[in-house]
């Protein structure tokens, strides 16, 4: 093996979180502040997923006071503390860009069951 994988098979979460796209998560980022520490979470639905092994990471989306914030968490990152499954979507995408341009209840998707 090379120095290249030993370094990514270290630094990989041990469970990596089951994020599918279209599943509604709160991720659990740790901020620092000065000398201070905090968790910050975020909810959103997974519009996208990218790459594979420690290069993973999950596009996020969420409506914040009438505007659409996305951010993109690396998923192996440290800083990310966890990340909670809320609810399973039901979709038929391997992104779901099409949710920026809806408003409203038509931007919601099925639970699947």
């Amino acid at each position: 093996m090379n120095t290249l994988d030993l370094f990514n098979q270290k630094n990989m979460k041990a469970e990596a979180p089951d994020a599918q796209i279209g599943d509604t998560v709160r991720v659990h980022i740790k901020v620092k502040e000065g000398s201070r520490e905090r968790i910050q979470v975020f909810e959103g639905t997974v519009i996208a997923k990218k790459h594979g092994g420690i290069a993973e990471t999950i596009t996020v989306r969420r409506v914040s006071f009438g505007i659409g914030v996305e951010k993109v968490f690396p998923v192996h990152a440290p800083s990310i503390e966890k990340i909670e499954l809320v609810r399973h979507g039901k979709v038929r995408r391997a992104k779901l860009y099409y949710l920026r341009d809806r408003v409203g209840k038509s931007a919601k998707l099925q639970e699947k069951l």
